[in-house]
């Protein structure tokens, strides 16, 4: 019987452009960003705890992923970043189309190998000028190109199947991986073509079973696709403009749930009471532990 989700908005300001988030199992703290306005958040999901803390950054950052008790990685707008948390120190890894200022990073998840998959796309999401890349220490390789918005990276649990969209297409597609590396070793088919119901696939995550859910931008929903490519369940969110969804809580039971206020004028907003909210989403169904990014490939 599947479990009546349960919804939670979180004590945290409204994103712009929320996305990226991630979650320290270690110490219960969830971390996001607002793109646009280039803002990190954390946030402690224990019992009491207070309000999320916002930190500017000096740059637009587009995803999140641990790297050790000490560090994480940013992903910004011409490159990769190693922050220390301790002072919030930023020390770039690895460039990342830093010659062209006209494009930004955008979705990304870290393969069970630890190499890193991230979109780019044009700052004014201009056609055909995004890409996913992989990169494995400091290793750069472009995966896809051509694309517009790249959304919905995530990986099955064997870490043997990739997951990625063109958020203008709304097409989900899935690639055959390298467990090992998490490289491409055929060329990506569709997995679900969406075309009813309004919105677009954005940020997506798969659970222990490997099922993905993603967030759907402009639809106030979360999908489900089971690893046969058949969408089994759509959990309604609050934010109109929901983005990216990632497992958290001692039980990895929950999705926390960026969203958006991108785009919308003062009467969508008030049609929206929720928008830009982050939201926590008991689904009754438990996800994996995000891996890792490994510095040295």
């Amino acid at each position: 019987m599947t479990t009546e989700p349960t919804i939670r908005v979180l004590d945290a300001p409204r994103c712009h452009l929320g996305e990226g988030p991630s979650y320290d199992p270690g110490t219960e703290t969830a971390w996001w960003v607002d793109i646009l306005d280039r803002r990190l958040f954390e946030l402690s999901l224990a019992a009491g705890a207070g309000p999320a803390r916002v930190y500017t950054l000096p740059f637009m950052a587009s995803c999140i992923a641990a790297i050790d008790p000490e560090h994480q990685l940013l992903a910004g707008e011409d490159g990769l970043y190693v922050r220390t948390l301790f002072d919030g120190r930023l020390t770039r890894h690895c460039a990342l189309e830093a010659d062209d200022p006209g494009t930004r990073t955008n979705d990304g998840r870290v393969h069970p190998s630890g190499a890193l998959w991230i979109g780019t796309m044009g700052c004014g999401a201009e056609r055909g000028r995004g890409a996913i890349y992989h990169v494995a220490g400091t290793r750069v390789t472009r995966l896809f190109a051509h694309l517009t918005i790249p959304n919905a990276i995530a990986f099955a649990p064997d870490g043997r199947v990739g997951y990625f969209v063109d958020s203008r297409e709304n097409l989900l597609m899935r690639v055959a991986l390298d467990a090992a590396t998490g490289l491409p070793v055929a060329e990506p088919d569709i997995h679900y073509r969406h075309a009813d119901g309004g919105g677009s696939i954005d940020g997506a995550v798969v659970d222990r079973e490997g099922v993905i859910w993603t967030a759907r931008f402009g639809a106030a929903c979360l999908d489900a696709y089971s690893p046969a490519g058949d969408r089994v369940r759509t959990v309604p969110v609050p934010p109109h403009q929901p983005t990216c969804p990632t497992f958290v809580g001692r039980d990895l039971d929950h999705l926390l749930v960026t969203s958006a206020y991108e785009g919308m004028d003062d009467a969508a907003r008030r049609a929206d009471p929720e928008h830009g909210r982050t939201v926590l989403v008991g689904i009754g169904t438990r996800g994996l532990l995000e891996p890792a990014f490994r510095l040295a490939a």
